[in-house]
């Protein structure tokens, strides 16, 4: 991630700098921007900043109604009832699957709003009614929150379902999510069972599937076999399917919300 450093770099030149020596920090910060403009070489737009081409809604064939574009960006037209979304609303689905990939994006929630990014998705029916299931119950979720109007920010424990937490599993830390209204970077990396969770240049978590500590995290959380969801557990147990590959989705939680530079590389 090469937003912070660029920045860095930007606060302390200035464009009247005429040294040509390497040390010098306008020199740096060239290199810095070129280092960063490298490190998008890779990445593939999946958002085209216009249409809703090649995105689609959860369980269905064409984009949700309640999804439109708006100056650039995917925003979600809320219901203004917190979860319960709009008629014709649901969850905005990438129509790929993605196996080893990082996805980045920014994001901008509304006042008390709240979202998430789901990644490793499947569309996965009930086996006890054949419905299909909701997203969540076979993935994992990037939280969309504002932290400091909406009461889940509150809940769950120390701090895990804040913006950027694995959500109810693992607390984003640092927490630096900037206010409603504001824009934030985010990034997702997926790479043979590690996760890692990015936001505004910083790490905030990390992660491994698979593993005994992951069969434990489920144990311990609201996913676990006796609790409410037992399909869950066992769609998560072995989240992406036999070949660890899903599709990554936008919430419909009933609030605004809004992604843009929406990008991805594959890393298969």
């Amino acid at each position: 991630m090469m937003v912070a450093a660029v920045a860095l770099f930007a606060s302390c030149c200035n464009n009247k700098c005429k040294c040509t020596c390497s040390e010098c920090c306008c020199n740096q910060e060239t290199a810095a921007v070129a280092a960063e403009a490298a490190d998008e070489e890779d990445f593939e737009p999946i958002f085209n900043g216009e249409t809703l081409e090649g995105w689609r809604g959860y369980g269905m064939d064409v984009p949700p109604a309640s999804w439109d574009v708006e100056d650039g960006a995917i925003h979600l037209k809320g219901s203004g009832t917190g979860e319960a979304q709009a008629e014709g609303g649901g969850d905005l689905l990438y129509d790929k699957k993605l196996k080893n990939f990082e996805i980045r994006f920014e994001y901008k929630i509304s006042k008390g709003g709240n979202s998430g990014v789901f990644y490793l998705a499947q569309e996965a029916k009930s086996q006890k009614t054949g419905e299909l299931l909701p997203i969540w119950q076979s993935a994992s979720e990037y939280q969309i929150l504002d932290n400091a109007n909406h009461i889940d920010a509150q809940l769950g424990v120390d701090g895990n379902r804040q913006a950027a937490s694995l959500y109810d599993m693992i607390p984003a830390k640092p927490q630096n999510a900037k206010p409603y209204g504001e824009w934030n970077t985010a990034a997702i990396q997926v790479f043979k069972g590690t996760v890692i969770h990015y936001q505004n240049g910083q790490k905030v978590l990390e992660y491994h599937l698979w593993t005994p500590k992951w069969k434990e995290m489920l144990d311990n959380s609201k996913f676990s076999a006796d609790g409410d969801f037992p399909e869950a557990y066992e769609l998560l147990l072995n989240m992406g399917g036999e070949e660890h590959e899903g599709y990554v989705a936008f919430q419909d939680h009933g609030d605004d919300v809004w992604y843009r530079n929406i990008r991805v590389k594959v890393t298969d």
